[in-house]
């Protein structure tokens, strides 16, 4: 009898994202693929009708529409899931003065506690299938990039209890993978309206260099969806566990961030982001007002 097939089940699989990429690359290689998505209208085109794809509506803050897709998985799979991709998440640029508290807490909730909450709920089907969990974070997680705190804290905090339930999952045997990616080139700082910078704020007089630092200026030069998928598909299939640096420059970003002193890697960062420079706009804007 033929092996059955192996499935994945990726979160936040929006035409053109990296869930869309993550799906394509699992789908080439054979895999049966669970794709998910809160707004079922964005459903990638080439993936909606293909064989051995299943699209399920999700939304990751939900824990009913979390419930229905464990059901759903389970009914297809007898009970089984070789591998739980945790990909939902969104960024937000925004000085910490300027960011509401409900704001923060809100993605606290999609980029770490949803993954969590995926987690728990799919536990039971990983551990049947002996399977991987791979969680999505971020490259921003492990850098202190001035305006990111609420994303990048977030992608930090992802990074740290993913490597703990590492150590939790391996005598349940499952394996944990954490993607700490660089750039790739999506649409999402498209699909993501960004915060008005108040009047009132202290870094009004950088607006305009906010705004572009959340029109996506970091993508230049990074790989496509599909490129990076199938790097993150080559990396679970050669059996990785723990951190794996994915995307645009990840090698040389992970050693410079491991092995540079902090002030140098700092000064790195400062000399691609130009933020010095607009740091000392706010300061003088700051002695203009007394």
């Amino acid at each position: 009898m033929a092996p059955a097939r192996k499935s994945v089940l990726i979160t936040g699989c929006s035409a053109g994202g990296i869930g869309a990429g993550l799906a394509e690359a699992f789908h080439q290689k054979g895999y049966h693929v669970f794709l998910t998505l809160r707004n079922l209208s964005k459903t990638p085109t080439d993936l909606g009708n293909a064989p051995n794809v299943t699209v399920l509506q999700l939304d990751v803050l939900s824990a009913e529409s979390i419930a229905t897709a464990v059901e759903s998985v389970a009914r297809e799979t007898g009970g089984r899931l070789d591998i739980l991709v945790n990909n939902s998440g969104q960024n937000l640029v925004m000085p910490a003065l300027d960011t509401t508290l409900e704001d923060g807490r809100k993605l606290f909730d999609l980029n770490f506690f949803a993954p969590m909450a995926m987690m728990q709920a799919f536990i039971p089907l990983l551990i049947k299938a002996r399977g991987c969990l791979v969680n999505q974070s971020s490259a921003a997680g492990c850098m202190a990039m001035p305006f990111l705190s609420m994303y990048n804290s977030s992608k930090a905090a992802l990074i740290m209890a993913s490597d703990i339930w590492r150590r939790e999952l391996e005598p349940l045997g499952v394996r944990t993978v954490t993607l700490v990616t660089t750039s790739v080139k999506t649409p999402a700082f498209e699909n993501v309206t960004m915060p008005r910078i108040p009047e009132t704020s202290y870094y009004y007089v950088i607006r305009d260099y906010l705004y572009r630092l959340g029109g996506g200026q970091l993508q230049e030069g990074a790989p496509d969806p599909l490129t990076y998928g199938l790097g993150v598909v080559k990396a679970i299939e050669a059996g990785k566990v723990g951190e794996v640096w994915v995307g645009k420059d990840a090698g040389m970003n992970h050693w410079s961030w491991k092995l540079l002193p902090k002030s140098t890697f700092d000064s790195m960062l400062d000399g691609f982001l130009k933020v010095s420079g607009e740091l000392a706009k706010v300061a003088e804007a700051l002695k203009a007002r007394k």
